[in-house]
């Protein structure tokens, strides 16, 4: 009886893991409202629950690191992210990059922006900076790529400037949020990117309009797709499956994914699509470290030595 007890545990056990196998959260970064993100992303959803037979519950944080978090607790297990989100989840949430995102254009990359008003007086980048003190600036989440991250190393560190002692105002917004607050003039310069911009010219061309482009980044990985590295083999296969086929011919699939951010497709990708943006941290921090006059020469020597040491592993 006990032997028979036993095994039809184990049988109650393995039923209820394969279960829970076919049920996956998946997180959506805060790069607007969850109700905008979440109808740009369930047709996306929908289809994938019909083509993979999973159950796909989906996830708006209000933020960047509520997605980070939510993988790091399991609580999703499949996320979108920017780059430097995706850093941060495969660095502290079990996190492995398994596919990029390319837009329609066939195109793998995307340029973060400086954007102000029509009616502002500052028409480039320099002018806004020679008047930043009587400037108030929108800068995206710390956790965000075009909207933190790219602006902040090309923009400030390169100058040796930071954003909170360069402006009068500076507050952290979605890209969204930010467009808003540039339109209702309650921020003369804010941070966004092409993505964004290129979605409110389709959809909104009046507003568009109203929108100046001061400064515009290199160019940027578009943005990877992360799974938990500890999420069931078979689960993997059929996401990496319907996503890596997706849109592919299909111009329903082709019309959900254009509806999102102007996506076409996707490839494989791995955590070595990381890697410029751990440069960039990297470099930002080297500034930060050769101009912080709080450290000793001993110190800054150490610091410096760490970080070019990391430098060039990365460059291996």
């Amino acid at each position: 009886m006990k032997i028979r007890t036993w095994m039809a545990a184990i049988g109650l056990a393995l039923s209820s893991s394969a279960l829970l196998a076919q049920n996956i959260s998946f997180g959506i970064i805060a790069t607007d409202s969850a109700s905008a993100q979440r109808e740009r992303w369930d047709p996306f959803f929908r289809d994938m629950e019909k083509k993979t037979g999973l159950k796909v519950q989906a996830f708006y944080a209000p933020d960047y690191a509520g997605v980070i978090e939510a993988m790091r607790f399991n609580k999703i297990q499949v996320a979108w992210y920017g780059n430097k989100a995706a850093m941060e989840a495969v660095d502290r949430a079990n996190g492995e990059v398994f596919a990029q995102l390319m837009y329609a254009d066939g195109s793998f990359g995307y340029h973060a922006l400086l954007i102000t008003h029509k009616d502002s007086p500052h028409k480039t980048l320099d002018e806004v900076l020679a008047n930043a003190k009587n400037l108030n600036f929108g800068i995206g989440d710390p956790n965000s790529t075009s909207g933190f991250l790219v602006p902040t190393y090309y923009v400030f560190a390169q100058r040796k400037l930071e954003p909170r002692t360069t402006f009068k105002t500076v507050r952290n917004a979605s890209h969204g949020a930010n467009i808003q607050a540039v339109l209702a003039k309650q921020v003369d310069v804010a941070t966004n990117n092409t993505e964004d911009m290129g979605k409110l010219e389709t959809n909104r061309p009046e507003l568009f309009s109203q929108l100046r482009v001061v400064w515009k980044s290199p160019l940027i990985p578009s943005d990877p797709f992360v799974w938990r590295k500890d999420l069931d083999p078979a689960v993997k296969a059929r996401l990496s499956s319907f996503v890596l086929n997706y849109a592919k011919s299909d111009e329903t699939e082709k019309t959900i994914l254009k509806n999102i951010y102007n996506y076409g497709g996707f490839r494989p990708s791995n955590n070595d699509q990381l890697i410029p943006i751990r440069q960039l941290e990297l470099f930002k921090d080297r500034i930060k470290a050769e101009t912080d006059d709080k450290l000793s020469p001993a110190e800054r020597s150490k610091l410096l030595a760490e970080i070019d040491q990391k430098l060039a592993a990365l460059g291996k």
